[in-house]
């Protein structure tokens, strides 16, 4: 945005997370704004930026515009301006006023162009920028300044957030934790100001086994790809007798959804058994739509007749023509082409057919004002008739080498189901799952 020299506009730069009241920032001192990382706004403008002259406007045209930048991606610099620039140890405290390093604090976090950065960007007006902060109340933040933060799970099972010092190591070595699971990337823990090397070496000297797995913070395809792994190193380092502590940043979405998935998946608890249990001991929020998702994945992998078992996904077919047409859908999972399903109008050029469907690859087409046709805003592929039809997969295949990539662009909407399992679902879970793990080298914890 500082490149951007020309042109008025609305700038709300805010830490990650939740938004909080522009309005109730001024009734904050700086040290509340200091240690409440994660829900407040830095700065805003309403005026043409520049970047020699950060300042606070009056002008406004009615509507907020906002950028949200996450904090993992600051350079070191920046982080220790933010938390420690008066040479005692001490932040730099000043009562309604941003203190001078906070404009050299915005220009250090812009001036590096980043490729894993993750930024969102828009408009909207500021009545619903007020609702959203009253929809989001009741939301957990993490404070890095609290340092490392854990709780028991099991005997043998510890979830919690990043390790911060060689002190923490020690803290754990005394709990009797002998292998630590960690989510958290080497950019992160570098970010946060997190000396990855002396934490190794003092895990060496306390004989604990540092297992580096990163996921990716926020992000629920990557996690959804990545958990059949990680479940699978937790099992091998649980059957080797270890006392496991289960770790990423904050603490609150990737390493408890590890543990979550443990316990659905090894030891045949219910999904909302599980987040219920762990969530009930550990201050939480991990995305279980991601773990179900990683759910059927699994099931998938040993699962031969996935079109004749309960449904799995709700899919939103979406049709884009002309407002006035006649749309229906038909494919494989009409009565096999026989039994075409009537659109929905929501207006304009747009028509949706909700179905619920078993994960598995389909093909389909819609009829138009009696017309067979495809649609061009979704994947096609032709059959072996040489006709081209729409072709949608429902859900993948779990690895203990998962590929990341997304699937192609689709109009289609699909949701994930979360449902109790049947027995049968039950069984071929288990032993998805333990075929991961068992691809896994009990030795050097990698795939075989």
């Amino acid at each position: 945005m500082l490149k951007e020299r020309n042109g008025s506009f609305s700038l709300v730069l805010e830490r990650p997370f939740s938004p909080f009241p522009i309005e109730e920032l001024l009734s904050m001192d700086y040290l509340d704004i200091l240690f409440n990382r994660g829900h407040v706004p830095v700065a805003t403008w309403s005026k043409t930026l520049v970047a020699s002259v950060l300042q606070g406007s009056n002008e406004s045209s009615g509507n907020s515009g906002f950028v949200v930048f996450s904090s993992k991606f600051l350079v070191s610099r920046a982080w220790k301006m933010l938390t420690c620039q008066n040479g005692n140890g001490h932040p730099l405290v000043q009562v309604n006023t941003f203190p001078p390093p906070l404009t050299h604090l915005v220009c250090i976090s812009a001036e590096e162009d980043s490729t894993d950065a993750e930024w969102a960007h828009g408009s909207f007006p500021l009545g619903e920028y007020t609702k959203a902060i009253d929809r989001s109340k009741g939301e957990i933040y993490y404070n890095h300044s609290l340092g490392m933060q854990y709780s028991k799970i099991t005997e043998q099972l510890y979830v919690g957030s990043c390790i911060q010092t060689e002190t923490d190591v020690e803290a754990l070595s005394s709990l009797g934790i002998t292998a630590v699971l960690n989510f958290q990337s080497p950019i992160e823990a570098e970010n946060w100001g997190i000396n990855s090397n002396s934490i190794k070496e003092r895990c060496q000297k306390c004989n604990i086994l540092m297992i580096n797995y990163p996921i990716r913070e926020g992000d629920s395809f990557d996690m959804r790809k990545k958990l059949p792994f990680s479940v699978g190193l937790l099992l091998r380092l649980l059957k080797k007798n270890h006392r496991v502590f289960v770790t990423c940043t904050s603490g609150f979405d990737r390493s408890p959804a590890c543990v979550i998935a443990y316990l659905h998946w090894m030891m045949d608890t219910s999904l909302n058994a599980a987040y219920n249990f762990v969530t009930g001991l550990h201050t939480c929020r991990p995305n279980r739509p991601a773990i179900a998702w990683a759910t059927w994945d699994l099931i998938a992998m040993v699962d031969k007749d996935r079109h004749d078992r309960p449904a799995t996904h709700a899919v939103i077919f979406v049709w884009n023509g002309q407002e006035g047409e006649d749309v229906c859908l038909v494919g494989d999972f009409t009565g096999n082409w026989k039994d075409p399903i009537k659109a929905v109008h929501k207006g304009g050029p747009r028509y949706e057919i909700d179905i619920r469907l078993p994960q598995g690859k389909y093909y389909y087409k819609y009829i138009v004002n009696g017309q067979w046709r495809h649609s061009t805003t979704s994947p096609t592929e032709r059959d072996d008739s040489g006709n081209v039809n729409n072709i949608i997969i429902i859900g993948d295949t779990a690895s203990v080498r998962p590929s990341v990539q997304q699937h192609k662009k689709d109009a289609n909407i699909v949701k994930v189901i979360e449902r109790q399992l049947t027995e049968n679902e039950r069984f071929m879970l288990a032993k998805a799952a333990r075929c991961i793990a068992f691809s896994i080298c009990p030795i050097r914890l990698v795939p075989k």
